[in-house]
């Protein structure tokens, strides 16, 4: 059985948490999970292709076990994730390396791509996000971010996950179940809430700008494989075939009934990412 190791890396006031699998020896392997979730949704595509890559699985600053915002003005944006993301690399003594990011995890690859790791990510794959988000799917999204649901039990928060996340298409009850266990945290009063800074949703008032990427879509060239759910609200087809016509002109590949967003949580997916990385 392959282990999770669990490492916290500091970066200036904060303390990230990075879940690992693999040999450090082997190339590095980066994913880099959505707004509102954690590192640990990617526990069956770190565990499958941790025979050839080592998987690195950071939990972003205000989520899962990371440390919250000393200052949501700045902290939570993607200049200070891309600060997290490079301290996170020289932690684990990383030089060049791959990149699979989901929904935000997407874009932050985009903008370090483009940026401050132009020259040592050698493949971008972003699942279903584009440079521009629909204004009904950021409300939608910043709703239910900003708006933390409060629950008695877990068993309560599991249902609500399966509910407000059944778009992500069909998954195993495992798959569920680890998501309620690392999605949660108990409040003051006992009772059981989502693990995340609910100032994450500043991602959509005092950070909006960072959704706007098309400049830095544009100047990208390097292999990219771009995924959609095809029923997604946040990655219109429109969106998705300008993407393949500008820029790294990637693949796309669309899961039929799923939203947003896949969760690279089966067989086929792996093998669809295992022969991309290796391209």
């Amino acid at each position: 059985m392959i282990e999770r190791r669990s490492d916290y890396v500091s970066c200036g006031a904060h303390e990230l948490h990075v879940s690992s699998w693999g040999d450090r020896s082997k190339p590095a392997l980066v994913m880099w999970h959505g707004l509102a979730r954690t590192g640990r949704d990617f526990d069956e595509a770190a565990i499958a292709l941790s025979d050839e890559y080592f998987v690195i699985c950071p939990d972003t600053l205000g989520r899962g076990l990371s440390s919250w915002a000393t200052d949501i003005a700045t902290d939570y944006s993607y200049a200070s994730y891309g600060e997290h993301a490079s301290a996170i690399l020289d932690h684990f003594s990383v030089g060049t390396l791959r990149w699979v990011g989901t929904s935000m995890g997407g874009l932050i690859g985009v903008t370090l791509a483009a940026g401050p790791l132009r020259d040592r990510i050698s493949h971008l794959v972003v699942n279903d996000i584009g440079p521009w988000i629909p204004e009904a799917a950021s409300t939608r999204i910043a709703d239910y971010v900003g708006a933390p649901p409060s629950f008695h039990s877990v068993i309560e928060l599991e249902q609500w996950l399966r509910t407000n996340y059944a778009p992500f298409g069909d998954n195993t009850a495992g798959f569920w179940r680890r998501m309620a266990d690392s999605s949660m945290r108990r409040s003051d009063d006992g009772r059981v809430t989502v693990h995340y800074d609910p100032n994450i949703v500043t991602q959509f008032t005092v950070h909006k700008g960072d959704l706007d990427c098309w400049d830095e879509w544009d100047s990208l060239d390097l292999p990219t494989l771009l995924l959609r759910g095809a029923e997604s609200d946040v990655l219109p087809a429109s969106v998705a075939a300008d993407m393949r016509g500008r820029g790294p002109k990637p693949e796309l590949v669309e899961f039929a009934g799923v939203g947003h967003a896949p969760t690279l949580a089966t067989e086929a997916e792996w093998t669809l990412l295992r022969e991309f990385l290796a391209s």
